[in-house]
């Protein structure tokens, strides 16, 4: 998301002509979208993207029942 809002950013202050980046050729200002695609496809293909997204779900499950416990008068268990 960092290369898509720098991506943004140089789009904007190309098209206001705004700062050094208006005399910069519109390919330098356009390769970060590129860059932000090429990312996407690797990490949609390599399965980054679920991978990030099993972990978040599991994070959460984990720290619900952490709350359970603790409402119980229990401790919770050590992360491994």
């Amino acid at each position: 998301m960092y290369l898509l809002g720098l991506s943004v950013l140089l789009l904007a202050l190309k098209y206001l002509e705004i700062g050094p980046v208006a005399n910069w050729s519109w390919w330098w200002v356009l390769s970060p979208f590129a860059l932000t695609a090429l990312w996407w496809a690797w990490a949609d293909a390599t399965g980054y993207t679920k991978r990030k997204a099993v972990e978040k779900m599991e994070q959460r499950k984990q720290d619900r029942i952490n709350k359970h416990k603790e409402a119980l008068g229990m401790r919770p268990r050590k992360p491994h």
